[in-house]
């Protein structure tokens, strides 16, 4: 039973003495059974604290870095804020940097200088381009880890991924979709907020080739570009509200629900089904009248909790090996929601 500690320590852990935690490491006869495992109990929670003592008085800095729009930000950090205290002995500092919209230069440059400002890690939010994946390798290149959230960027040197499988997220959306409708013939309008983002694209996708596979002949018609804002949303539905008296149902991937759901109104238009993503206030706000029908919903505190924890892996502070985990995805209506 190989081990780090002196027989004194493990037998003052275990209660028993130190002949006795002789006996057990080299597997020698005249051990009760229960002692036995009383010995290595004892070593297990010597581990345990071992990993303790060497978070004791350390601190990580830690900077959040998103294109997103605010309410998915704020849903972050409480996120991310709510699970700090249960890192301890280790002392989590964070920094954020959040911007809708942001120009990919911009982004870039703030990767770059956030990397030399002592961080020990990066969560990104960001589009899947050239240049952001080149920044990621830099930066992991200089010893700062980086963990994509959400949206990946996998042709890049980022060591997880954190978040949902989006393809199963959209053929989630997809199926519910064709069981609510399957007494309609409403084509379904498709959000998107950027074409570059590859966890949207992905949930795009998988809506796309599971809808097909159940239900053929329904029609899908894609919006993008919407940034995941009202106006921009309430704007561009308007406009193909007007071409398509079909649309009467909505997957709304990227956000902007409440101008999607004002541009119905205007045009006086039922929205016969409309899911969406994120449990963020607005989205709990509709579910709660009964706007939205249903929200495909992760948890983030969890997300947070392991970006976190893979950081302390990266740096060797915590046993194990940094590794992507995929996000269970609920499926939430007005009757489950979870508390804040």
């Amino acid at each position: 039973m190989p081990h780090p500690y002196p027989v004194r320590e493990i037998a003052r852990q275990a209660g028993v003495s130190e002949a006795t935690v002789d006996r057990v490491l080299h597997k020698r006869p005249g051990v009760r059974a229960g002692t036995i495992l009383q010995v290595e109990q004892a070593i297990a929670d010597l581990d345990r604290q071992r990993t303790q003592l060497r978070l004791s008085g350390r601190t990580f800095m830690v900077d959040v870095v998103m294109d997103t729009p605010n309410r998915f930000s704020r849903l972050v950090r409480e996120s991310l804020e709510a699970e700090l205290p249960g890192l301890r002995p280790a002392a989590i500092r964070a920094r954020f940097h959040l911007r809708e919209g942001w120009p990919p230069d911009d982004l870039v440059a703030t990767l770059d200088s956030v990397a030399a400002k002592g961080s020990h890690g990066i969560i990104l939010k960001a589009p899947d381009t050239p240049a952001v994946a080149a920044a990621i390798d830099r930066v992991t290149a200089a010893g700062v880890p980086i963990l994509t959230l959400v949206t990946d960027v996998p042709a890049s040197n980022r060591i997880a991924y954190v978040g949902m499988d989006n393809r199963a997220a959209g053929s989630t959306a997809a199926y519910l979709m064709s069981q609510w409708l399957r007494h309609s013939d409403a084509a379904v309008l498709v959000m998107t907020s950027r074409n570059f983002f590859r966890g949207e694209e992905e949930r795009e996708m998988g809506f796309r080739v599971a809808i097909r596979a159940k239900d053929a002949c329904r029609r899908v018609v894609e919006i993008s570009d919407t940034d995941g804002l009202d106006d921009t949303s309430r704007v561009l539905v308007a406009d193909e509200l007007t071409r398509s008296p079909d649309i009467r149902a909505v997957y709304s991937i990227g956000g902007g629900n409440s101008g999607i759901l004002d541009a119905f109104a205007a045009a006086g238009r039922e929205c016969e089904v409309f899911i969406g993503h994120d449990l963020a206030q607005e989205n709990r706000a509709l579910l709660q009248t009964g706007h939205l029908t249903a929200v495909l919903h992760h948890d983030l505190r969890e997300d947070m909790r392991h970006a976190a924890r893979s950081i302390m892996m990266f740096h060797g502070a915590l046993p194990g090996t940094v590794r992507t985990v995929r996000s269970k995805i609920d499926v939430i209506t007005p009757h489950n929601m979870p508390g804040r």
